[in-house]
């Protein structure tokens, strides 16, 4: 595998997702990146139960990307030696009656994880400024004051979505909430063959939905939006990675080394100590077992 720098994955101010590449070369095999994903993905498990014992903080992974972008393959290759109790995903759908009733990012709050914890959010609180933003209509359903049409969803309505998001994220780091955004960019054609094999497989039928095909034609409308999205809410705290997502597996190797990296640069998260009382003890503790009998 080449060696890469995961800062060059950062998001910044001037994105312009049109000239983000969605295949990098890593110089390796699709079997060579399976294998080096291997000891990453135990290093980042054994992490998470110095986290879990730690207490302290928590870490929020959130994943957003056009349908086939590979978001729920990730979870599950990347995340799979994770110790069960220390990780929650969540995967965020059109919102219900009773999450309308609410504010929008209420329905994530009640989703985020607890400290010595992993939450995955597939699909994000991003969807607000997304796919809202590509159907303003469905603004209407969160009943909000002063909005009665579509035509009173303004820009200045869009900008104070991100300043509020930014203000959440902001809130939730100071708090001890480490947060990874990533991006995985497909490519248009990528997500063609993708779809393609869907259809041409049974197995993977019931994957596919009409709605697929409609979406896919607002392509250019979703970029634009993303690339705003993204200018406007890749900050110090909690940036955004752009993910070459047109190879499934150079993409989760790119988000567990990012993972990885990171997150092992915070020191203090350690086991925490035996009280003296109990460390002194442990030889006896030791000897009261292995004499113990039936």
């Amino acid at each position: 595998m080449k060696s890469i720098d995961i800062n060059d994955f950062i998001a910044s101010e001037n994105l312009n997702l049109k000239n983000a590449p969605t295949h990098i070369d890593l110089g390796a095999t699709n079997k060579e990146a399976k294998r080096a994903l291997k000891p990453i993905r135990k290093e980042l498990a054994a992490w998470q139960d110095k986290l879990y014992a730690h207490g302290k903080y928590s870490v929020l992974v959130c994943l957003q990307g056009m349908d086939t972008a590979g978001k729920d393959s990730l979870i599950r290759e990347v995340f799979q030696g994770f110790n069960s109790r220390g990780v929650v995903v969540h995967s965020f759908k059109t919102p219900s009656k009773n999450e309308l009733k609410h504010d929008y990012l209420w329905r994530h709050y009640k989703s985020l994880p607890e400290r010595g914890k992993f939450g995955i959010f597939n699909r994000t609180h991003y969807e607000n400024v997304l796919v809202t933003r590509v159907h303003p209509e469905y603004i209407l359903n969160e009943n909000l004051p002063q909005i009665n049409s579509v035509k009173d969803i303004t820009p200045k309505f869009w900008e104070k979505r991100f300043a509020e998001i930014n203000s959440f994220e902001q809130t939730l780091v100071q708090n001890g909430t480490l947060i990874f955004k990533f991006f995985l960019h497909l490519s248009k054609e990528e997500q063609k063959n993708r779809l393609l094999r869907r259809l041409h497989k049974p197995e993977k039928n019931w994957k596919f939905s009409p709605g697929d095909i409609e979406e896919r034609k607002l392509w250019d409308n979703y970029q634009d939006c993303y690339q705003e999205a993204i200018q406007k809410t890749s900050t110090p705290v909690a940036p955004w990675y752009i993910i070459p997502a047109d190879n499934k597996k150079y993409a989760r190797y790119l988000v567990a080394k990012i993972l990885f990296e990171r997150l092992t640069t915070f020191k203090d998260v350690k086991e925490p100590m035996l009280p003296l009382d109990i460390k002194s003890e442990l030889t006896n503790y030791i000897k009261e077992l292995e004499q113990e009998t039936n």
